[in-house]
């Protein structure tokens, strides 16, 4: 180990993610001084996202290095990462909730809170300072001088973005822009949903599902305190959610929409919007192009959305930030390199090497799962009756 470069360095982390905070506890098990501004008031903020599911050449390779398995096994939802297959008529094709798991196999799904707390929880005293929006920053010495929103200003010598797909630290870094990948996604989450949507709790079981017909698809999974979050995701304009002249704080307007939409499918499926919590989000899918690169600085680079936004059609996306966050903190403390600059140039090469190969599988399969066909197809990759 070699921590000579970032010695009596000042690392400042935008964006409090998975990615973020991994990184965070990585650099600090190294020594380094480290702190995370993160635009939310407090950890209690944010409404959770749909539960992560870990793979283990990636998220839970970078749990293991941050010494977090154990604390990960107290609370990862058991039973969270089965998965049925059904059409648009919530027909069944495809189970693996009675498959027994496989000897010494561990790829636990976790929600985003509780993987959120878990790292929060391992980081030293202070190291997030909450309510720090980004809005700018400006070189300064070596390093760089951030700006907050709320009037505070600091300095760093090195910035890692970890602020998502609409970073504002990236336009340092690169003008290179992602893509409209042809497919929005509407979020929709159902509270108290073993009495207010029961077909689709009941279907789930505690897990995930994939319904195909149509060349659409709804993809859904089990939340925290008794809740469901489903995606119903389809083809369409990129401009659709300013253009649709839907309210989005009223689910009834949604739901006659879905069964405009969603004509043909099966009326057990309006339960979703019937029951939904306001507001529901559309989700335009972006992606950065797959031959994206650009010169590295000696002080600035990015992880996770900010370096690499790709679809979610193959769970790949907090896996990779993880990842990433692992790579970086490695090549910050590696004796392989001389300046900050070569450990952040060859830690790019590689997370691009690596998101594109990621991003491409991601593309193909949101083509798969919007086409014809689609669930013979997707019952071809998992098995069932087809």
């Amino acid at each position: 180990m070699n921590d000579m470069l970032i010695h009596n360095k000042q690392i400042a982390i935008v964006g409090g993610g998975p990615g973020g905070l991994t990184l965070a506890r990585l650099l600090q098990l190294k020594g380094a001084n480290v702190k995370v501004y993160e635009r939310d008031t407090d950890r209690f903020a944010r409404v959770a996202g749909s539960p992560l599911d870990m793979h283990p050449d990636s998220g839970m390779a970078a749990i293991k290095k941050a010494g977090l398995v154990e604390e990960l096994k107290q609370n990862y939802r058991a039973g969270a990462d089965r998965k049925v297959i059904v059409d648009e008529h919530a027909r069944v094709f495809f189970s693996d909730h009675d498959e027994q798991a496989t000897e010494g196999s561990f790829n636990p799904e976790i929600g985003r809170m509780e993987l959120r707390n878990l790292l929060l929880n391992s980081l030293q005293h202070e190291t997030v300072i909450w309510d720090s929006h980004f809005i700018s920053m400006e070189p300064q010495g070596e390093g760089w001088l951030l700006h907050f929103k709320n009037g505070v200003s600091a300095y760093a010598d090195i910035v890692v973005a970890s602020d998502g797909a609409n970073s504002k630290i990236r336009p340092y870094i690169t003008d290179i822009k992602a893509f409209y990948s042809g497919i929005t996604m509407v979020e929709v989450n159902v509270p108290d949903a073993a009495t207010a949507a029961p077909h689709i709790f009941n279907l789930l079981n505690g897990g995930k599902v994939m319904a195909f017909g149509n060349g659409k698809c709804i993809l859904g999974g089990q939340k925290g305190e008794g809740s469901l979050g489903f995606y119903t995701s389809l083809k369409i304009a990129e401009d659709w959610a300013k253009t649709s002249g839907l309210n989005y704080n009223h689910p009834q307007q949604l739901l006659q929409w879905f069964k405009t939409e969603y004509a043909g499918w099966d009326e057990v499926w309006g339960e979703i919007f019937a029951h939904a919590a306001a507001p529901i989000i559309p989700r335009p899918i972006y992606c950065m192009p797959l031959d994206q690169t650009w010169q590295a600085l000696p002080n600035a680079t990015m992880i996770g959305d900010a370096a690499h936004v790709m679809p979610p059609f193959a769970g790949e996306g907090a896996n990779t930030a993880m990842y990433d966050a692992l790579q970086l903190s490695e090549n910050l403390i590696s004796a392989d390199y001389s300046t900050l600059r070569d450990a952040i140039a060859a830690f790019e090469a590689d997370m691009r090497m690596r998101a594109s190969a990621s991003a491409k599988r991601s593309l193909e399969n949101g083509e798969r799962m919007h086409s014809e066909g689609a669930l013979q197809k997707m019952l071809a990759i998992f098995g069932g009756n087809h």
